[in-house]
C-alpha cells in the first residue's frame, strides 16, 4: 500500500508540473541542473579567456607607462617598503674542504635584507678576468639551487650559461628561490602537514594579504638592484637580469617595474598565459589576464633590451601525490610552450617596442645567452672598469668557511617568508581600521552613503564585478513539491549565455490576491542543494530543512543553487577566474540579481521584505552577497562568521584553510581591506544576525565573539541602532538552530507566523 501511494504521489506532481507558475514558461530542462550551472559558468570563462588578449589591447591604451607599473605592482604585491639596502658574505662557498669553483673565479654565500625580518640568501660569483664588465642577476626555476647554475650542485649539472656570463667578465648574483617539496609545508607545533609544495603554502597566506611568491621574488631581485645598482650606475655599467621557468617569469617581471635593469633575458617562460589557471597555484595572480599578457609586460621594458628565449621550460607533473597525514593540495602542472606559441605572443607586441626586443630561433635545447652577453658588453663598452680590488670592498662582513647545505638554505627562506606573512595578518586590523576612516557614521542614512564607495570597492577589487545581465529573465518552472501548507517549484532563469540561476520556491497555500508576503532566501552549503534546504519529510542533516520551516510559519521562501558543488570541478572556477579579475561569487551576486529581479515580479512578493539566510558556504553568502545586492533587507549568517583572516592565513589555528584543499576561499588582498566585521559594515545600517553553535568546528566562540565585537560597537554606539544585530549562541554544532534566527526574521520582516 506505501508503494502504491508513493507511486499516485508521483503522479500528482508530474501532473501537476505540466503546470508553470504563471508568466513562466514549463521547466523541460532534464539531467542534474546543479552540474548544469557548473558547467555553464565554465563555458563563459573559457570564452572570456580566449578573448581576453584583444579586450587587453583596448584597455592597454588607456594606461601612461607610471600606471602600467603601479597595477603590475599591486596586483603582484610589490607593495611594500624595502629595508635599507644591506648585503654581507657570511662564507665562501667550499666543497669536501677545496674551493670548486672551475677555473678561477671566486665563489661567496652572500644574504641581504629585502624586507622587515625577510633576509634572501644566494651566491655571489666574481668575473672571472680579473675585470667586471658589469652584473646579471641569474634566477633559478623552482628546484634548481644557486649552485646547480654554476655546476657546482651535487645533482645533475645544468646548463653552462652562467658559467659563460662569468667567462665574459660579468659579476653573477644568483638568489635561492623557494621550491615546490612539500618537506616543511606545515606546522611541527601541531603536527599538522600538508602535501602542498612549499610555493602553495606561501601562496595560500600571501594571496589573502594581498602578496604573492613570484612578488617576494622580485623584490628579492630589486633589494639586490638597491644594493649594487647604485655603485654599477656610478661607474655606468650595465646590469641585467636572466632567468629561466620560474626564474625567467621573475627576470620578467622585476625588469618591467624597475628601469634600473638594462637587459633581460626571460628563458622558457614567455608565452600565451591564457591557460595559467592549469599551471601551479603559486602562479596565480589577481586580475592578470585582464590587464597583462606577456606581450604587455614585455612593451614596458622597451625601449630597454629584452631577449625572448624559446627554449622549453623544465615540466613539472603536478604537486607530491597525497599520503598519510598529507593531503589537500591545488592541481596543476607546468607544461612547457611550443615555439609556436611563443611566436604568437611576440606578435603581439606592439611594432615600436619590438625594435628593442629580439626573439631567438627555436634551434638551441639549451638556454642561449650569447645575445644576452652581445648586449650587455655593448653597453659596457669603453666604460671604466670595476677592479676586483676596487670591488670586493663593496662585499661587507667578514668571510668564514661556511658550508650550508641547499636544503637548509631553502628552510631559511621559506621560514622568512612565512613569518613575514604572518606578521602582515597580525598587523592587518589598524590597515583595515585606516581604510575605512572616510566612513562617516554620525547617522544611519550617512553611513549608508559613505559607504558606496567601499561597496563598489568591494565589489570590483574583492569579488570582482561580471557586467549587468541584459538578456531576458525567461523564467522556466515546474512544481516538485505538493504539501498540506505548500507548494514547490523549480525556476530557472537565464543570466549569461549558458549562465543561470536556478532554485526552488515554495508558497504558501493561503496566499490572498493582492496580499504582500516577506520572502526568505535560505541558503545551502559546499556540496549542498535547494532540496537539502526544502525537504518537508525530514529534518535534513545541517539544515533542519529550515526553509520547509519556515514556508509552514507562512513565509514564501527561495532556495537557490549555488554553484559550490562538485569538488574540484567548481575551485577550478576561481582557477580560471582570478587572473580575469573574477572570483565564484562575481557569479553568485549575478545570480542573486537575477532572483530577486523575478520575485520582485511575483504578485503576492513585498519586494522590500526580501531576507537571506545561510548555512556554512552559506554563511559565506550571506556576508558578501547582500553587501553588495541591498535589496536583501536583512542577512543572517549561520555556520561561518568568524575572524575570517586569520581563518585563512594563520597557521597556528587548527581550524584554519591552511590546512585544508579548499583553495577557492582565497580572496585576494582580504586581508587588509575586508574582514567580517567590514563586511558587515556593508550590510549595516541593515539587521543582521550572527547564529553560532558551541561546538561548531569552523572557529572558536573566543573568535566569533571578538570579530562580532566590532559590529555590535557599529550597531549600538556609533549608529544607535542596537536593536537591528544580534548574535546567538546554542548548545550545537554546525547546523541551523532556527530559534532566535527565526524570531529576528518575524520581528524585522513584521510577521506573525501561521
Amino acid at each position: 500500500m506505501r508503494t502504491l501511494a508513493l507511486l499516485v504521489v508521483c503522479v500528482l506532481i508530474h501532473s501537476a508540473a505540466a503546470d508553470p507558475l504563471p508568466n513562466t514558461k514549463p521547466l523541460t530542462t532534464e539531467g542534474d541542473l546543479a552540474k548544469q550551472m557548473v558547467d555553464g559558468i565554465h563555458k563563459y570563462l573559457d570564452r572570456e579567456l580566449v578573448a581576453a588578449p584583444k579586450k587587453r589591447e583596448e584597455l592597454w591604451r588607456k594606461f601612461d607607462p607610471k600606471t602600467k607599473r603601479e597595477r603590475l605592482k599591486h596586483i603582484l604585491g610589490v607593495v611594500d617598503p624595502r629595508v635599507p639596502p644591506k648585503l654581507e658574505s657570511y662564507g665562501e662557498f667550499r666543497s669536501d674542504g677545496q674551493v670548486t669553483p672551475t677555473g678561477g673565479e671566486q665563489v661567496y654565500r652572500i644574504r641581504w635584507d629585502v624586507l622587515p625580518g625577510f633576509v634572501a640568501e644566494g651566491l655571489f660569483v666574481q668575473g672571472k678576468r680579473n675585470r667586471h664588465v658589469g652584473a646579471a642577476i641569474a634566477i633559478p626555476h623552482a628546484g634548481q639551487t644557486p649552485e646547480d647554475l654554476v655546476g657546482l650542485g651535487s645533482g645533475k649539472k645544468e646548463d653552462p650559461y652562467v658559467l659563460k656570463l662569468i667567462e665574459h667578465g660579468l659579476d653573477v648574483y644568483i638568489p635561492a628561490i623557494v621550491d615546490r617539496t612539500d618537506t616543511h609545508s606545515g606546522n611541527v607545533r601541531m603536527n599538522r602537514w600538508t602535501n602542498y609544495s612549499h610555493r602553495e603554502w606561501i601562496h595560500r597566506m600571501a594571496y589573502e594579504m594581498g602578496r604573492t611568491v613570484p612578488g617576494y621574488e622580485v623584490q628579492q631581485v630589486l633589494a639586490l638592484l638597491d644594493h649594487w645598482a647604485p655603485r654599477y650606475g656610478e661607474l655606468k655599467l650595465p646590469i641585467g637580469v636572466i632567468g629561466h621557468g620560474d626564474g625567467g617569469r621573475i627576470a620578467l617581471f622585476a625588469a618591467a617595474l624597475d628601469e634600473r635593469i638594462n637587459c633581460c633575458q626571460v628563458s622558457g617562460a614567455f608565452g600565451p598565459q591564457e591557460k595559467l589557471w592549469k599551471q601551479p597555484i603559486d602562479r596565480n595572480v589577481w586580475g592578470m589576464l585582464s590587464e597583462f599578457g606577456d606581450s604587455e609586460i614585455a612593451s614596458m621594458i622597451a625601449p630597454r633590451k629584452l631577449i625572448i628565449d624559446p627554449v622549453p621550460s623544465q615540466k613539472w607533473d603536478g604537486p607530491t601525490a597525497p599520503k598519510a597525514g598529507r593531503s589537500g593540495t591545488a592541481p596543476g602542472n607546468i607544461e612547457p610552450f611550443k615555439y609556436e606559441e611563443v611566436s604568437e605572443e611576440y606578435r603581439r607586441i606592439g611594432v615600436e617596442a619590438k625594435k628593442s626586443i629580439t626573439l631567438l630561433k627555436n634551434s638551441e635545447p639549451h638556454i642561449d645567452s650569447d645575445v644576452f652577453l652581445k648586449l650587455m658588453g655593448a653597453f659596457a663598452e669603453k666604460k671604466k672598469i670595476l677592479q676586483t680590488a676596487d670591488h670586493i670592498r663593496f662585499i661587507q662582513g667578514i668571510v668564514t668557511n661556511g658550508a650550508d647545505k641547499p636544503e637548509v638554505v631553502q628552510k631559511r627562506l621559506l621560514d622568512r617568508q612565512v613569518a613575514f606573512t604572518q606578521n602582515l595578518w597580525r598587523l592587518s586590523e589598524p590597515v583595515r581600521k585606516d581604510y575605512w576612516k572616510k566612513a562617516d557614521a554620525s547617522s544611519p542614512e550617512k553611513w549608508e552613503q559613505s559607504c558606496e564607495p567601499y561597496r563598489n570597492h568591494f565589489h570590483e577589487e574583492a569579488i570582482g564585478k561580471l557586467p549587468e545581465p541584459t538578456m531576458p529573465l525567461n523564467p522556466r518552472s515546474r512544481q516538485i513539491y505538493d504539501t498540506p501548507k505548500w507548494t514547490g517549484h523549480e525556476v530557472m532563469l537565464d543570466v549569461y549565455d549558458d549562465v543561470f540561476a536556478y532554485g526552488i520556491v515554495l508558497l504558501p497555500r493561503d496566499l490572498k490576491p493582492g496580499e504582500k508576503r516577506p520572502v526568505v532566501v535560505c541558503q545551502h552549503g559546499l556540496e549542498g542543494r535547494p532540496t537539502d534546504v526544502c525537504d518537508p519529510k525530514q529534518r535534513t542533516k545541517y539544515y533542519n530543512s529550515f526553509g520547509a520551516q519556515l514556508a509552514d510559519r507562512g513565509y514564501i521562501v527561495f532556495a537557490p543553487q549555488n554553484p559550490y558543488i562538485f569538488d574540484t570541478h567548481f575551485r577550478q572556477i576561481m582557477r580560471k577566474a582570478n587572473p580575469l579579475k573574477l572570483s565564484l561569487f562575481s557569479f553568485i551576486i549575478r545570480q542573486h540579481q537575477r532572483i530577486i529581479d523575478w520575485l520582485e515580479t511575483q504578485p503576492n512578493v513585498d519586494p522590500k521584505r526580501i531576507a537571506f539566510y545561510g548555512l556554512s558556504y552559506g554563511g559565506k553568502t550571506a556576508m558578501r552577497v547582500p553587501a553588495v545586492e541591498k535589496r536583501y533587507c536583512l542577512s543572517i549568517c549561520s555556520g561561518d562568521f568568524n575572524e575570517w583572516i586569520g581563518k585563512i592565513v594563520s597557521t597556528e589555528l587548527p581550524m584554519s584553510y591552511m590546512f585544508t584543499k579548499e583553495y577557492d576561499m582565497l580572496e585576494f588582498n582580504l586581508g587588509h581591506t575586508y574582514n567580517y566585521a567590514e563586511m558587515a559594515n556593508l550590510i549595516a545600517p541593515r539587521p543582521f544576525m550572527v547564529e553560532r553553535g558551541h561546538d561548531d568546528g569552523v572557529g572558536i566562540d573566543e573568535m566569533i565573539a571578538y570579530e562580532f565585537a566590532k559590529v555590535r560597537y557599529l550597531y549600538e554606539n556609533r549608529l544607535k541602532i542596537g536593536d537591528r544585530t544580534e548574535l546567538e549562541f546554542f548548545v550545537g554544532g554546525h547546523e541551523i538552530h532556527g530559534k532566535g534566527t527565526f524570531a529576528f526574521l518575524d520581528k524585522h520582516l513584521k510577521w506573525t507566523p501561521k
